[in-house]
């Protein structure tokens, strides 16, 4: 694996730490709560973080990324904490989906990084382009997520 590969994966690696070490203390109770202002709250964004990577690689390699359907119908874009069902993943399902998901998607897609595809609409054409997006992505969520711990 290229150095630069390495670091993409040390990066997503270490902003998914923060993360999770910011919700570590959060009850299912408390990841529930819609705060005055937001649209969301803390468990739509931890879907919603862990959609959007695998909705990403798929949208640039065209290959099921094989997630249940209460994937995208609860947390995908333009959805809300209202779009939950029983079938919802809990706040701690989803904190270990997380947990898991950069060694997941190294073992899936790490010696495919530079492998070019059709440019999506963003014009992104490899994998590695889709994880550098995605890290910018849970970035903004992460603030969203700190934020409404404010209000808690």
């Amino acid at each position: 694996m290229k150095k630069r590969h390495e670091v993409l994966f040390n990066q997503l690696e270490a902003y998914r730490t923060l993360t999770l070490k910011t919700v570590e203390d959060i009850s299912e109770e408390q990841a529930e709560l819609i705060p005055n202002g937001f649209n969301n709250n803390i468990r739509w964004n931890l879907g919603h973080i862990y959609l959007d990577q695998y909705l990403w690689i798929q949208d640039v390699t065209k290959e099921n990324a094989n997630l249940p359907a209460v994937f995208q119908n609860s947390f995908g874009f333009c959805t809300s904490p209202s779009d939950f069902t029983w079938e919802t993943p809990s706040t701690q399902d989803l904190k270990i989906l997380l947990k898991n998901q950069p060694s997941e998607i190294k073992k899936l897609y790490g010696e495919r990084l530079e492998e070019e595809f059709e440019p999506t609409d963003m014009g992104m054409y490899t994998i590695e382009q889709v994880l550098i997006r995605t890290i910018f992505h849970e970035g903004i969520h992460y603030q969203a997520i700190l934020d409404m711990k404010k209000f808690l």
